[in-house]
């Protein structure tokens, strides 16, 4: 049996705008669905917000995204943690390019660069105020495309 880990973000009405976002940054497929399309709400105020959306992107990890029904305290949108072991370069790009985009806007805490444990790590609060920290394998990383 195969389990899947995957995040899911919460916003106050800009889940769609989030989404559209990390589509661009990680590929994919984006699918969206609105109240209005999931339980009928004609509400001019709630019906175009996110009710369910999926992120799932072909390098085997799935984000969910969706605004919080008026009735749901604010959300605490946490942190998604992203490695590799070093051993695939190609992996490693991908998230080398990952940071890259969501850098554009966002807050670095602490700039991708090498760690006292030998692998590449930065963290970053993207513009939708989602923690988000990289974690690049040392055998394969280099110095290229750091932000």
């Amino acid at each position: 049996m195969a389990i899947g880990l995957n995040p899911y973000l919460q916003f106050d009405g800009t889940a769609r705008e989030a989404g559209e976002f990390y589509h661009s940054v990680f590929g994919g497929e984006l699918s969206v669905m609105s109240y209005a399309e999931g339980m009928g709400d004609e509400n001019p105020e709630t019906k175009d917000l996110v009710m369910h959306s999926s992120l799932y992107v072909a390098r085997g990890y799935h984000v969910m995204i969706a605004d919080k029904s008026p009735e749901m305290p604010a959300p605490q949108n946490g942190t998604v943690s992203l490695s590799t072991n070093g051993e695939d370069p190609s992996e490693d790009q991908v998230l080398k390019d990952a940071w890259v985009k969501l850098a554009e806007g966002a807050e670095i805490q602490m700039p991708l660069e090498k760690a006292p444990w030998g692998d590449y790590f930065g963290q970053l609060v993207d513009k939708f105020g989602v923690t988000w920290m990289f974690n690049v394998g040392a055998e394969q990383a280099s110095d290229e495309g750091e932000g």
